[in-house]
């Protein structure tokens, strides 16, 4: 694979939103296949789509990205490794920011982390928000757990650290894990990230949410109390735990995004559809701007910069 788009901009100033939000990081699905089926998947906020970019409309689209101040991008889907491209993708990207991570079931992780370090993967997010083989079968639609386990030892082996475990924390489901899972990420070697379930303000006061919600308030007063540092995430200003275990250390993380003022006026982050659409919040539907006709239709880098900038300016906080 031959790279012939590099940037134009060697310390591009970030784009800032209305909110004075400076956007410096972006989402990219990069298909909406997967080989699980879990209920609670938000599917990136994407509709079903057919249509994939290419990797060389990828690359593109990245570059002007890039030349407008985003140095880190993250690959979501779906499922991104079920793309038989996705090494040429990353390798296509990672001259082009600072860094590139990858969010993954990791059921293929085992089999693909050493090339994927290779091709230029900074760090990896495993989804893995149980140990227990049937509630996963139960949470995920059927039970790859044996090889997710297999998957985040391959990763941390690889070197794409820190890999951080997602753990979805839900009522009455797989709440009564987190010490287990802790210990876990541990003896693994990675850093464990405790998520809210979420949903959008229609959903959010009854019904089948209300059900499975589970408030991290009161884990997060736990981990305070254990921790001997607290550092914080920029982006969302999220707070880490830094929890003594038995052989040492281990990274906590917790994000709760609802009603939370600032995890939405620390937000960072830009998204784009694996069909070419700048999101500009997974929860809003509104503002979305298509990239990817226009790039198909001949579209100019300056015109395509215009693009995004109107994207980054239809941002605003969700939660307030």
């Amino acid at each position: 694979m031959t790279k012939g788009i590099q940037t134009d901009c060697i310390d591009p100033v970030p784009m800032v939103d209305s909110f004075g939000r400076p956007v410096s990081s972006l989402r990219l699905s990069v298909t909406q296949r997967c080989d699980l089926a879990c209920e609670h998947c938000h599917h990136e906020g994407q509709t079903h789509a057919v249509d994939e970019m290419t990797p060389l409309e990828i690359e593109r689209l990245m570059n002007v990205a890039s030349s407008l101040g985003v140095g880190k991008v993250k690959i979501t889907g779906g499922e991104p490794l079920m793309r038989d491209d996705i090494v040429d993708i990353i390798a296509r990207i990672s001259p082009l920011v600072k860094e590139v991570s990858l969010t993954t079931n990791g059921s293929d992780l085992d089999i693909r982390s050493a090339e994927l370090r290779s091709a230029g993967l900074a760090r990896v997010n495993v989804s893995l928000h149980t140990l227990d083989a049937n509630r996963y079968h139960r949470l995920c639609g059927v039970d790859q757990s044996a090889r997710v386990l297999k998957g985040i030892t391959a990763a941390v082996k690889a070197g794409l650290n820190p890999v951080k475990v997602n753990m979805v924390v839900f009522k009455g489901e797989n709440d009564g894990e987190i010490r287990d899972m802790i210990d876990f990420c541990s003896s693994a070697g990675a850093a464990l990230q405790l998520i809210e379930y979420e949903t959008d303000r229609e959903s959010s006061n009854g019904g089948s949410f209300a059900k499975r919600f589970y408030s991290l308030a009161e884990t997060e007063k736990m981990l305070a109390s254990q921790s001997v540092q607290v550092t914080v995430n920029e982006l969302h200003r999220r707070k880490r735990y830094k929890i003594p275990v038995k052989d040492g250390f281990v990274s906590v993380e917790v994000v709760r995004p609802m009603h939370n003022t600032e995890f939405c006026s620390h937000c960072t982050r830009l998204r784009m559809s694996s069909d070419g659409l700048l999101k500009p919040c997974l929860l809003d539907q509104s503002g979305h701007v298509d990239v990817l006709a226009p790039l198909r239709n001949g579209a100019s880098d300056h015109e395509l910069r215009e693009l995004f900038l109107e994207a980054v300016q239809n941002r605003k906080p969700y939660w307030s």
